[in-house]
């Protein structure tokens, strides 16, 4: 399992990365779970608004997934409210990386980028 664990400016996201071997099928596809967690740290509301995933399979090839909001929400965390929520991501290698950003509002006016720091996707035993 890896993780990634990343705050900007007061917004915590941490991502926890698994192999599904029940859902994988070697070696055409390797499914793996992701499960995030975002803390607002800081002393504003602030509101999700859309998702950007930068996705990397082992042979180097690359897709950008963007969209509004995460599993189909914008959630608005309060101050020290979190927010989690699971996904899936597929693979055509046994190993991989993601990482990205969520757009974050807190005011019409005002906005920024949270990053969410790289994390591996690597089914057992394929990295020595």
């Amino acid at each position: 399992m890896d993780m990634s664990d990343t705050v900007t400016q007061g917004i915590r996201i941490e991502v926890e990365a698994s192999f599904e071997p029940d859902h994988s099928k070697p070696p055409e596809q390797f499914l793996f779970s992701y499960r995030v967690r975002i803390s607002n740290l800081g002393d504003q509301t602030v509101r999700l608004i859309s998702r950007r995933w930068v996705i990397t399979d082992g042979e180097g090839r690359q897709q950008v997934v963007e969209g509004a909001g995460v599993v189909g929400q914008q959630p608005t965390l309060e101050p020290g409210e979190s927010f989690e929520y699971s996904s899936f991501c597929p693979l055509e290698t046994a190993v991989g990386w993601m990482e990205g950003s969520y757009w974050m509002e807190i005011s019409s006016e005002e906005s920024f980028e949270a990053e969410i720091g790289r994390f591996t996707l690597a089914a057992p035993n394929a990295v020595n």
